[in-house]
């Protein structure tokens, strides 16, 4: 049953990295980013109980996490073509 849950997460993450690469606009594209960063997060779920190794949980919310972040951040700089302003303080 598990084994293909993680059969239709990696076929998802296909579908999603095929609209990264080829999606009209720069958003579409960090959004697929962002669905192949989260399928991962479940794979990684899904092969840990598949392994019976717990552990795989924690790495898979930390990659959540990391993923979070760095759509952020990318979604930023598209926006704004900045991290930080010149002034020094955030915009």
């Amino acid at each position: 049953m598990f084994a293909a849950a993680a059969i239709g997460i990696i076929v998802t993450m296909t579908f999603a990295l095929l609209r990264a690469l080829l999606g009209p606009t720069t958003f579409d594209r960090i959004l697929a980013a962002n669905m192949v960063g989260t399928k991962t997060t479940l794979l990684i779920a899904v092969l840990g109980f598949l392994a019976d190794r717990p552990e795989f949980l924690d790495i898979a919310l930390i990659y959540a996490l990391m993923n979070f972040i760095a759509v952020i951040a990318v979604m930023r700089y598209t926006q704004y073509g900045e991290f930080v302003s010149s002034q020094g303080g955030t915009k």
